[in-house]
């Protein structure tokens, strides 16, 4: 009986928090996603690329001769974008057996189809590298087709969430996370929520084809980029809302700092021409997200709940879809940030990639990626 009773008070307090969660969308801001100061809301005009019998699109990539984007689908699938005249069309893929992965979303099977997350040309070559959350590091070449498996562990420990990754062409290294040990892609906001803290931060030594782990303990680690200069490299640490640096070289080499502290959820990070660093955030952090990571008693009544995925999702989220790209020094500071408030045209964004005087986006959710001109 007080098990009984303990679980309804439980379920009142979540439900009192859902009620003002879908409030926020008709003016009742408490629970909304929060104000970032100085932001820009112009990302409604941007324009939206539709996907053909799939979704998802988180990382974006333009090989060599800059055509493109390419971009990893939820079923597996990496497609190309050959224009609006020609369309999509398929480029390469990294599982073997393909006769299930036949539905655009089906996270089910992921295990099984693969999921193409951080995608990396190396300028060179032309071969595209796939960090796939399921077959770890992957090759493919230029004409494309199934995408050979490089590496699938560390020091021993085999990956468990493979998710982005930058090449150093000099130093024909490839630097990696692996963002939990104990949970998939298809769990990542059990991960959070779980505050989580066995993700990993790898090199992948493309000579000596050998793997170590420069960094470990992370919280949902996730997003690479290395510097213009390769004195640093970057480590989006989800959970936490940061952006790590680690020195490559100079006196500070092999220690790290923090970067950036962030008003949301970091996902992949990219470095635009001048060095400066873009970052797309899954969502601002509102009341419910702050809650659920700094107070035991409030994280453990979410997770005791039967709560569906998408319907945690929201209140995670702020109860309004919505859009957050933040421009980075390369010192760190804050240029510029840009916003779809109210999530009118891009929503839940994964990446910001700048080519061309133009903002190409993607989304680790959504059945399309965005354009915006600068």
């Amino acid at each position: 009986m007080t098990t009984m009773l303990i679980t309804v008070f439980y379920t009142l307090i979540v439900a009192i928090f859902a009620i003002l969660v879908s409030s926020s969308q008709s003016g009742f801001g408490l629970f909304a996603p929060p104000e970032i100061a100085g932001s820009r809301d112009v990302f409604p005009s941007a324009k939206v690329v539709n996907l053909t019998g799939a979704s998802g699109p988180e990382s974006l990539a333009f090989d060599p001769a800059g055509e493109g984007p390419y971009v990893g689908v939820s079923d597996g699938r990496v497609l190309k974008w050959r224009g609006e005249s020609l369309g999509w069309t398929d480029f390469a893929y990294t599982a073997i057996n393909r006769e299930m992965c036949v539905r655009p979303f089906a996270p089910e099977l992921e295990h099984v189809c693969g999921r193409p997350l951080g995608l990396r040309f190396d300028k060179k070559t032309g071969d595209l590298y796939i960090a796939d959350a399921y077959f770890g590091l992957l090759v493919v070449g230029p004409a494309g087709g199934l995408a050979k498996p490089l590496v699938t562990e560390a020091e021993g420990q085999p990956f468990r969430f493979t998710n982005d990754l930058d090449i150093d062409e000099q130093e024909d290294v490839i630097y990696f996370t692996d963002t939990s040990a104990i949970f998939q892609r298809r769990q990542f906001l059990a991960a959070v929520l779980n505050i989580d803290k066995t993700g990993r931060f790898i090199k992948y030594d493309r000579s000596s084809k050998k793997a170590t782990v420069l960094l470990q303990g992370l919280a949902f680690a996730n997003g690479v980029a290395l510097s213009k200069d390769r004195s640093f490299v970057l480590v989006v640490e989800t959970t936490t809302c940061k952006i790590l640096r680690l020195w490559l070289s100079g006196p500070k080499a092999g220690t790290q700092d923090v970067f950036a502290e962030l008003p949301g959820f970091p996902d992949n990070i990219r470095r635009n021409s001048n060095g400066e660093f873009w970052v797309a955030l899954h969502s601002k952090k509102g009341l419910f997200a702050k809650l659920s990571l700094t107070q035991t008693w409030f994280r453990d009544l979410v997770l005791r709940l039967p709560i569906s995925g998408p319907r945690l999702h929201s209140l995670f989220t702020g109860g309004i879809p919505h859009a957050t790209a933040m421009k980075l020094s390369e010192s760190g500071e804050v240029l510029e940030v840009l916003e779809d408030k109210k999530g009118k045209t891009l929503r839940f964004i994964s990446e910001v990639e700048e080519k061309d005087g133009k903002l190409w986006i993607g989304s680790v959710l959504m059945p399309f990626f965005g354009i915006y001109d600068l």
